[in-house]
């Protein structure tokens, strides 16, 4: 692989911008890293398992599943009308993030109702690509192919929608993790009063996040213009923080170095912006990564901010009651960091919950309404809750709520994570709960404590008696956290469990676990 070297951050700096000595520092830390970038067991159902548990109650669709590829999604969904196309495109998770879910975002594009055919922020690129390929295929309108093409107002009730945030007060953020930990989880509170937002368990709570001013810094270093270069009324360095998204570089700015460019590097930029990987670095791709391979690209700073994608809102399952703290809302946050290379990764939300923002800041918010994803009706029904990390975000809020209201209704969690010691996330509060009679079970599994590697899944299995009867007796089942690994396995050892011990055949206990789906029993809330 063959990677453009940049200059040096010293010598491209005073030519640029007028950088103070601490950014200036920082960056050029930042790209050593940068300029280092040429060093550098899951049980499935089967495809007749998926079509009979996920897609009774979408037309016998088998491509609603998040744990299938697009590729056999599509395959699945050949011959079927474009709504459906489209649908199979999607992430399939029905997390709400494009103010849809999967199925009316697809019917909203095809109908023409929706032009925007980039908030699926789960697919992300995948999913836009296809999602263009299909509205041309059907010859649809100029308006619904269009990525670009915004709302004409804002939709809904301030704080009830992605395009109407409200402000909430951060208050504060405590660590959950103890020594020892791989993970960095954080324990975020926000104020409500002032904008007077609601929920209820079950709902998620969307942050309009900003980047970080630092990866800012550095992509205005590399783009060679001024932080204070016009756009659109603001500067390009607040504008940058604020509205554009700097994670996997979109196809226009691949098409953008292509028309400033040429030959092979032209070349190479429209085989990027056609969705294929010239040189196999694809995957480092981001912007950054992108103005650093194609270093001599002459951009200015509107085109450039004009090919970037919006920042997109981000969603977290809300971990408090608002029955038993009104005005409050809570979070349980994982801070995503990682490398590429010897280059720093991080996610925009979560360090901007984990380290940015601080108390006292305003920030722009809106509660999502649950789809499918709430606790019983009946408050006697018993539920059972599966959720390993912060996977046990909405099941703490069930329980604070089922206390605050006095629920009769038996309350069954299932919590794990790799070490007791450090990742036991609200230790205090469960066993109290448990000593209390609120919690009647707390089954623990840890994945890193022995020899063997024990997860929630492992637990369900040796615990499928009772968990078998649970169900027979009414109990709702829950499960949240990964949709392509855990969810999978929480799913096919509940069929394992009811096959065993509710004696039914393979065929039966898929049945069984779809009819509990059917009627709502088995609720998924997975990302």
């Amino acid at each position: 692989m063959t990677v453009q070297t940049a200059s040096p951050l010293v010598q491209v700096l005073p030519e640029t911008a007028p950088f103070s000595e601490e950014q200036r520092s920082w960056l050029n830390g930042f790209f050593a890293g940068l300029l280092s970038l040429d060093n550098a067991g899951v049980t499935a159902l089967s495809p007749a398992e998926n079509a009979a548990v996920m897609g009774e109650a979408d037309d016998g669709a088998p491509w609603h599943d998040p744990s299938l590829e697009m590729a056999e999604r599509m395959t699945l969904a050949e011959g079927k009308p474009l709504p459906r196309k489209l649908f199979a495109a999607m992430a399939q998770q029905d997390c709400g993030q494009c103010g849809y879910v999967c199925e009316t975002y697809s019917a909203a594009i095809a109908e023409g109702k929706e032009p925007r055919l980039n908030l699926c922020a789960p697919g992300g690129k995948d999913t836009l690509r296809m999602l263009k390929a299909l509205t041309e295929e059907a010859g649809s309108t100029p308006a619904a192919a269009s990525s670009e093409a915004a709302p004409a107002a804002p939709a809904g009730p301030i704080g009830r929608s992605r395009e109407n945030p409200a402000l909430a007060t951060f208050l504060s953020r405590r660590k959950l993790n103890g020594e020892g930990s791989e993970k960095e989880t954080w324990h975020v509170e926000f104020d409500l009063s002032e904008c007077g937002l609601d929920y209820i368990v079950g709902d998620a709570f969307g942050i309009v996040a900003q980047n970080d001013p630092r990866l800012v810094d550095a992509v205005i270093a590399l783009l060679g213009v001024r932080p204070d270069a016009d756009v659109g009324g603001t500067t390009l360095r607040q504008a940058l923080i604020a509205e554009r998204a700097l994670g996997p570089a979109p196809d226009a700015l691949f098409q953008l170095i292509s028309y400033v460019t040429g030959g092979e590097t032209r070349a190479k930029a429209k085989r990027l912006a056609a969705g294929e990987d010239p040189d196999g670095d694809l995957d480092r791709l981001d912007v950054l990564g992108t103005l650093h391979k194609f270093g001599q690209a002459r951009l200015s700073a509107e085109a450039f901010f004009e090919a970037l994608d919006p920042l997109q809102p981000r969603l977290y399952s809300i971990s408090s009651s608002c029955v038993a703290t009104p005005g409050r809302i809570t979070l349980t946050v994982d801070t995503v960091r990682y490398k590429i290379g010897s280059r720093p990764r991080w996610g925009v939300a979560s360090t901007f919950l984990g380290e940015r923002v601080q108390p006292g800041d305003k920030v722009p918010v809106y509660v999502q309404r649950a789809h499918g994803f709430g606790l019983p009706a009946d408050p006697q029904t018993p539920v059972i809750m599966c959720g390993p990390g912060t996977g046990v975000a909405p099941f703490r809020a069930f329980l604070h709520d089922r206390r605050a209201t006095g629920a009769p209704g038996r309350n069954w969690l299932f919590f794990g994570h790799q070490r007791r010691a450090s990742d036991f996330f609200y230790e205090d509060e469960l066993t109290a709960m448990k000593q209390e009679g609120v919690l009647t079970g707390l089954t623990l599994a840890w994945s890193r404590d022995g020899s063997e590697k024990i997860y929630v899944q492992d637990r369900m299995r040796e615990r499928g008696a009772e968990l078998f009867a649970w169900l027979e007796q009414g109990a709702h089942f829950y499960v949240c956290g990964d949709a392509k690994r855990m969810a999978k396995d929480v799913e096919r050892a509940m069929v394992d469990v009811v096959a065993e011990h509710g004696k039914r055949s393979p065929d039966e206990a898929v049945a069984y676990v779809a009819a509990l789906k059917k009627a709502g029993r088995y609720q998924a809330d997975v990302y």
